[in-house]
């Protein structure tokens, strides 16, 4: 029995275990609870005087209309994204405690739809948005959605939804 042990290269093997094992304890032991990793999501602001729209709001077509939010993160903020779209079937996303008054329901014809990106300069821990947005004058009135979706640098995403009419 011995000898067919031997020509197994048992040995071989339990030294590549002994390697692994002792790789194990390495990576575990060079692990630790630091408290630099970031795990709080940040923060959409619009509720400040100078900050729109807010819920509720009404925006005129044809117009341009500026965004300003003021976003907030513990460590750095990433991005941001405003996404516009049309409301008319009265779903919902809202993250406002308040409901606004609803047109009927309405099948669309040209609904205003809008998604874009910004970038936020690195290593800023605050940042207030300002952005023009131009509301085109033939799409259809009614009721829409602004959401804003804020990223920070390590990846936590927040998201603040807001009913407005374009009027």
């Amino acid at each position: 029995m011995e000898q067919k042990l031997k020509g197994t290269g048992w040995y071989k093997i339990e030294l590549r275990v002994l390697f692994l094992a002792f790789g194990c304890l390495l990576l575990v032991g060079g692990c630790s609870d630091d408290e630099s990793i970031d795990t709080t999501y940040p923060v959409i602001s619009v509720d400040f005087t100078e900050a729109f729209p807010k819920q509720c709001s009404g925006i005129n077509k044809g117009e341009m209309f500026t965004f300003k939010a003021r976003f907030t993160d513990n460590a750095g903020l990433g991005s941001f994204s405003l996404d516009v779209h049309h409301n008319f079937d009265h779903h919902t996303h809202s993250t406002e405690v308040n409901d606004c008054d609803m047109d009927p329901v309405k099948v669309p014809v040209k609904p205003f739809l809008m998604i874009k990106n910004y970038s936020i300069p690195d290593g800023l821990r605050e940042y207030e948005a300002d952005v023009d947005i131009e509301v085109p004058g033939d799409v259809d009135s009614g009721d829409y959605h602004l959401m804003i979706l804020l990223t920070d640098k390590a990846g936590w995403q927040s998201i603040k939804g807001l009913s407005i009419k374009i009027n």
